[in-house]
């Protein structure tokens, strides 16, 4: 990045390094692999980072990796990818679909597996020639979308010692050889509520000799949504929305007992902390108004994706100088869950959007539907945005202040 030409030493190695890179991608995609079971997709990884001649350590469960990039007393920079497909069927008509029945990489974890091995390919040349001033951790992460992958990284110690973290993301609405970017919130936490109802029961006839249940618990179904958004401050975005409801079997008896299930969404890491007791004590004060027993289940999923001014500031500029001016751009915040939250309440990153879209393609489609594709030129792309990116981090992590030297983050 100092003192050398970065866009021309990547142009050289994706010369001799596209193609192959194409067809890991398209392998992973025949070959998708569901959370915590991405045993061959690991195995795949390892091997060729082996082969590049670096050391790869196997997580603790036996899926994904870690693996460290050069050496010496500079600032340690990591890059994480997530490796785990979906449960859902490929319904493209392609040569790499899905040999897997009901299961395929709907989201582009095949495609951010292959940028971080590109990435890694790439870096272990620059750590050779004596122009990595630190070191890079490469955080090939399972189960992302269970999740717990991020979690289980972190229990053996895979941020230990990260100064600082980067992670993408596949976008069909961004266009390819451009990123989105964005300050502060990105995604949302998202937890699932669990909540049980319960009551003596009784004859429609005479609900005042019982509880009417099935009454109380719509209002608990309107009347929690409704406090949240008076008792939190509204611009955490926080979002209580019910998926599922059930109560009773006939017209003319009042159940014993009904469900409700739902998530909830807040993009304000504070509100996030807060909401589990604050939706219990809401619920405990309703179900109380009305005579019935309320008991909930609450589970946390994974925290909001806050991204660091200063880290965003550093894809940017890693953006404009092998990208190309104008290669970064606002992007919007999303309310969908995402686990690269868990490593920033730790430890300062960001995550980026990664256009995966053909320039000009009217209907690119979205992620999580069995159609998603991309353009795969957005491979290239990624390892070049990547790679700048982890020296960007790097050189400015040897100065006495990254804060005092970059400034005006994409907001």
């Amino acid at each position: 990045m100092r003192g050398h030409n970065l866009r021309g030493e990547l142009d050289v190695f994706l010369a001799e390094a596209e193609q192959e890179l194409i067809g890991f991608r398209r392998d992973l995609h025949m070959h998708p692999e569901l959370a915590f079971a991405e045993y061959r997709t690991t195995q795949r990884i390892a091997d060729r980072l082996i082969a590049a001649g670096l050391t790869p350590s196997v997580l603790p469960r036996g899926t994904g990796l870690i693996c460290e990039v050069g050496s010496g007393d500079g600032p340690t920079v990591a890059l994480r990818a997530d490796i785990d497909a979906l449960p859902v069927p490929d319904e493209k008509d392609v040569p790499y679909s899905s040999t897997v029945p009901g299961v395929c990489h709907a989201c582009g974890h095949d495609v951010h597996t292959t940028i971080l091995l590109g990435t890694s390919l790439f870096l272990a040349r620059q750590a050779e020639a004596g122009l990595l001033p630190g070191r890079v951790r490469l955080i090939f992460q399972p189960a992302e979308e269970l999740p717990g992958g991020a979690l289980e990284v972190m229990a053996a110690g895979g941020i230990s010692g990260v100064d600082r973290i980067f992670g993408l993301h596949c976008d069909p609405r961004v266009d390819v050889g451009k990123v989105g970017l964005k300050t502060g919130p990105i995604t949302s936490a998202c937890d699932k509520v669990f909540i049980r109802v319960s009551g003596p029961g009784g004859h429609t006839a005479r609900p005042h000799l019982t509880a009417d249940l099935v009454f109380a618990l719509a209002k608990v179904l309107t009347e929690l949504p409704a406090a949240l958004s008076r008792r939190i401050d509204p611009r955490s975005s926080l979002s209580l929305v019910w998926g599922r409801v059930e109560a009773g079997s006939v017209a003319n008896a009042i159940p014993d007992e009904g469900l409700a299930e739902g998530t909830v969404r807040c993009l304000d890491e504070q509100a996030w902390h807060a909401a589990p007791d604050m939706i219990k004590a809401l619920l405990e004060s309703v179900a109380g108004a009305y005579g019935i027993e309320a008991r909930m289940d609450y589970v946390r999923g994974v925290p909001p994706v806050v991204n660091d001014e200063v880290s965003v500031q550093m894809l940017a500029e890693a953006a404009g100088g092998v990208l190309g001016e104008g290669s970064a751009e606002p992007t919007q915040q999303s309310l969908g869950g995402e686990d690269f939250g868990w490593y920033l309440e730790s430890i300062p990153g960001a995550f980026a959007r990664l256009g995966t879209r053909t320039p000009g393609e009217p209907h690119p489609g979205d992620i999580h539907q069995g159609t998603f594709d991309v353009d795969e030129t957005c491979i290239a792309a990624g390892v070049r945005f990547l790679a700048a990116t982890a020296l960007t981090a790097l050189w400015e992590g040897q100065r006495p202040s990254a804060s005092e030297h970059v400034a005006g983050a994409i907001a």
